[in-house]
């Protein structure tokens, strides 16, 4: 399973930013999808979403982004960004749901990462 990834780039604090994940086979399942950051040793799960329509985010950034899907598109938008917010993303993916898709979760597939730098 191959997830596509694109969107990371530098930005200024309170700015935005749009990171975008590509995968056909997650569209007519049962599924979680999600985003995770990893900032140096800590990985963190930033927000996810599964075919139920659960959707969940980390308290450090809850009101401030937000999770969609589209099809086979997984989005995440980024808004009054915060330099705490830097770090390596990894959008995520597996064929479960309910109590196995969680912020806590390590999902089977994962894509190549994208670099989030916010910062003066």
């Amino acid at each position: 399973v191959h997830l596509a990834e694109s969107g990371g780039d530098s930005v200024q604090p309170g700015g935005s930013l749009t990171l975008h994940c590509a995968s056909s086979k997650f569209t007519y399942v049962r599924y979680c999808m999600g985003w995770f950051r990893q900032a140096g040793l800590q990985r963190e799960g930033v927000a996810v979403i599964d075919s139920d329509g659960e959707i969940f985010y980390a308290p450090s950034v809850r009101g401030r982004f937000t999770i969609s899907k589209d099809g086979g598109h997984l989005y995440l938008q980024m808004d009054s960004m915060k330099s705490e917010d830097t770090g390596m993303y990894y959008c995520e993916a597996d064929y479960v749901t309910g109590y196995w898709c969680s912020l806590g979760a390590r999902l089977e597939y994962w894509g190549q990462g994208n670099q989030v730098t916010v910062s003066t």
